[in-house]
């Protein structure tokens, strides 16, 4: 294992004191717990809304903290969801009478605690909390209808932050903010390949084997197993394998738009990630779905993994018009603020 690091055990720690270090003017944290991570511009009367999961995905969650998106996270260590406690630091630190809107990916631990605390601000703190469970990748089984959604939340929550981000800065009360969270999670698809294991500095071992000529197509962001393993193809022949399954998915028809999200998992060169971008655009022109906007780069990652994944989101001009509002946070930039 070869990494930057000095004590696996502080390999959180350090990170965050760096990033407070770096990022004053956008964040600090709250209670003494460097893992109670607060925007440091907190706007009075607005909905806050609130994240938080392992380390190991920068910038998710914490780096989309900031204006007109998240206005907190709790962090845990990495690919381990933090505590109950935590999330309720960071919610009274961000409540501002408005209530708060927790957004989380789809995974038991998160799910428990995240809920745990709910109970407790409402009860000890007074505070109203709503919640989305983010869950999109289409290589986890689809619930049926009616029934609970047992997708793993993936690289598309980010479209879900910057929709609630944004009618949040705009003034909407915590239903609404919720109802715009709901609609984002709702109509995003995201698939992902990987190419090679990471490591998780406390483990100090990949954790898992894949070979050097392989891939695993649909593979989750801790290493959660795919659909298939097979032998690596062409970025178009992956390309076009992810994007059969998202399209088919929804679906979608010719005349729909969408936001197209390319996200590198770690250690993925943008040349590649550019790559795809251009074979996903191909295959959506044959189908005659138009593109909004286009996010590529790392969004979402899974410490130092080969692979990247695509996100599709199913637009409407409500979802336009947040999409496209400013958002300023230390890993995440557009427009003006």
């Amino acid at each position: 294992m070869k990494k930057l690091i000095n004590v696996p055990e502080n390999y959180v720690n350090e990170m965050l004191e760096g990033i407070y270090l770096a990022h004053p003017d956008y964040v600090t944290y709250t209670e003494g717990d460097l893992r109670c991570l607060v925007t440091s511009n907190k706007v009075e009367g607005k909905v806050g809304i609130a994240t938080g999961g392992g380390s190991g995905h920068l910038p998710l969650f914490l780096g989309y903290v900031g204006k007109g998106m998240l206005d907190g996270c709790s962090v845990g260590d990495v690919f381990q969801s933090p505590s109950a406690e935590q999330m309720l630091h960071v919610t009274k630190s961000i409540d501002s009478g408005a209530g708060v809107l927790y957004i989380y990916g789809n995974y038991n631990g998160d799910i428990f605690n995240f809920d745990m605390a709910a109970e407790m601000a409402d009860m000890e703190e007074d505070i109203h909390v709503e919640s989305v469970v983010a869950g999109e990748d289409v290589a986890s089984p689809k619930a049926a209808p009616g029934e609970k959604n047992t997708r793993r939340g993936v690289a598309g929550i980010f479209f879900v932050y910057k929709c609630a981000g944004a009618a949040a800065a705009a003034g909407k009360d915590l239903q609404e903010v919720k109802r715009i969270a709901e609609k984002a999670a709702a109509n995003v698809r995201t698939m992902g390949v990987a190419l090679t294991p990471c490591t998780v500095p406390r483990v100090g071992h990949p954790g898992f084997e894949i070979g050097e000529d392989e891939m695993e197509i649909g593979m989750g962001i801790h290493g959660e197993s795919g659909i298939r393993r097979g032998k690596l193809e062409t970025a178009d022949e992956i390309t076009s394998e992810m994007m059969e399954k998202i399209l088919e998915d929804i679906p979608y028809c010719a005349g729909d738009e969408v936001a197209v999200l390319v996200n590198g998992l770690g250690a993925t060169p943008l040349d590649e990630q550019y790559i795809v971008a251009r074979k996903v655009n191909l295959i959506l022109e044959e189908k005659g779905i138009k593109v909004h906007r286009y996010y590529v780069g790392e969004y979402v990652t899974s410490i130092e993994m080969a692979g990247l994944s695509i996100s599709l989101l199913k637009m409407d001009e409500e979802l336009k018009g947040y999409l496209d509002a400013p958002a300023d946070t230390p890993f995440f930039k557009q427009g003006i603020v």
